[in-house]
């Protein structure tokens, strides 16, 4: 019996060591892809010259640095960050399907920011980018301050769920009322940016966005026994002494702070929260936060990586938004899941 145990947990530790590497070396590759492709093609020699001795052709020099490796930074951070993010929510509800967005972030901060963009252009005349950010921030922390209000009177998980998505469809629906008035300019640059993008990123941007999101990262991290007991149920989790009213604010302030960071930064990106911590537990084979919460960071990041290769290359020099891509990938994963769900298979 021992001999069994033993072996179980090496099989085990050495599952969860393959996949690691793999996503490591998963997203390696699909960095210098993304720095090797485009419209100005790169060498791998040239690429690593151009990074560690930052030396070879001034244009390329200036295309890796200062276009091609923010937005790299962008689609693995963010991407990471969204996919944790879906991992905090689906233990927090207790539901596979339970996504990032389903509590009206996104559909906040776009309402805000379509408040900046066809409002506030009519007394001024320049909004930078730093506005747009302040104005996703601010939409996002309004709808999660009304779900954290509905969630000292709600009890029940799916009843708070559906006042995350009432909340959503509310916001959706005031902006499509200030669409309704707004200019046709003003409607093409909301769209725009309500389809999401990394494209554009700068590294004063990479450089808020990581700390931002890093510092929840190692919220999160420590928070993987209370998770752990927590996915046992709330019973055993305050017999385990973990103090569920305050474990559950915690944990779904920092998905919707992950959430609306990316939201700020990249605009409303559909899917990666749901699919990838799905698929990393099902490489892992085992629902244990602390291998799943760097593993679902690694997940999103490199499936962000290669959504936004697709959306650059796929039909260049036209290219794709990212929700576009992450949604033809992502909506596979997740109505497969739900009919494995349904057999009972999951």
């Amino acid at each position: 019996m021992a001999d069994g145990q033993a072996n179980s947990v090496r099989t085990n530790a050495a599952r969860y060591a393959a996949v690691i590497i793999g996503l490591l070396v998963a997203l390696a590759a699909f960095t210098v892809w993304n720095i090797n492709t485009g419209s100005v093609h790169i060498s791998v020699p040239d690429i690593a010259r151009i990074l560690f001795l930052k030396e070879g052709d001034s244009t390329q020099v200036g295309i890796v640095w200062n276009l091609r490796l923010p937005r790299i930074c962008a689609a693995a951070v963010l991407g990471g960050g969204l996919a944790l993010s879906g991992f905090l929510m689906q233990t927090f509800f207790g539901n596979p399907i339970a996504g990032p967005f389903v509590l009206g972030i996104s559909s906040g901060s776009k309402l805000v920011v379509a408040l900046v963009m066809i409002v506030a252009l009519r007394y001024i005349s320049f909004i930078s980018s730093w506005m747009m950010v302040v104005a996703a921030f601010v939409g996002a922390l309004i709808a999660m301050g009304f779900v954290l209000l509905a969630a000292r009177s709600i009890r029940q998980m799916s009843m708070l769920l559906v006042a995350g998505i009432m909340i959503s469809y509310i916001c959706s629906a005031v902006t499509e009322f200030l669409i309704t008035f707004a200019k046709d300019s003003d409607i093409v640059n909301l769209h725009g940016w309500s389809q999401g993008s990394f494209s554009g990123t700068k590294w004063d941007d990479v450089l808020v966005f990581s700390i931002l999101v890093g510092v929840c990262l190692i919220g999160v991290f420590l928070l993987s026994k209370p998770i752990s007991a927590y996915q046992m149920g709330e019973s055993y989790a305050q017999s385990m002494g973990v103090n569920v009213k305050r474990f559950r604010v915690v944990l779904i302030l920092l998905s919707s702070l992950i959430a609306g960071c990316v939201t700020a930064f990249a605009g409303p990106i559909s899917f990666v929260g749901i699919a990838v911590p799905h698929l990393v537990k099902m490489l892992l084979k085992t629902a244990k936060p602390i291998v799943v919460i760097p593993c679902c960071f690694l997940g999103g990041a490199v499936f962000c990586l290669f959504c936004d290769y697709v959306a650059r290359t796929a039909f260049a020099p036209t290219e794709l938004s990212i929700s576009t891509v992450t949604a033809i990938f992502g909506a596979p994963v997740v109505i497969w899941m739900l009919i494995r769900r349904h057999s009972g298979k999951l």
